[in-house]
């Protein structure tokens, strides 16, 4: 059974027994507008709550996107760098950015779930 969970940077991350899959939320992307770049992590990357995993731009800003928990990256989407749109059409779909290992399961519990990250989301674009 996948555990989806979101920051309050808008980016999402759903496990899968020991592996993250990790994007940014169809709310973040609307805010980005029409995304343009992707520079996806390498393989092996390791990673810390809040640090800097990913880059995207769009035509109004560049953005970075930031890991959720800790691990090692084992994959980036390789997709992104030629249809950077796919995260515009798929944000939480196709438009994955990166694959990680789940290095610590209780970081997950600091992350809102789908209920509390709609209130977020109502309470900062409200």
């Amino acid at each position: 059974m996948s555990q989806l969970r979101f920051t309050k940077d808008h980016e999402w991350v759903r496990v899968e027994g020991a592996t993250a899959t990790v994007g940014i939320t169809d709310y973040a992307q609307s805010q980005l507008g029409d995304i343009v770049f992707v520079d996806v992590p390498a393989k092996g990357k390791a990673l810390s709550p809040g640090g800097e995993a990913a880059v995207v731009e769009s035509v109004k800003a560049a953005s970075e996107v930031y890991a959720p928990i800790s691990g090692a990256v084992t994959e980036g989407n390789a997709t992104l760098p030629d249809a950077p749109d796919t995260v515009n059409k798929d944000p939480q779909g196709a438009g994955w950015f990166f694959k990680m290992t789940v290095a610590d399961p209780a970081e997950l519990d600091a992350l809102m779930d789908q209920a509390a990250y709609d209130k977020y989301v109502a309470e900062v674009s409200g």
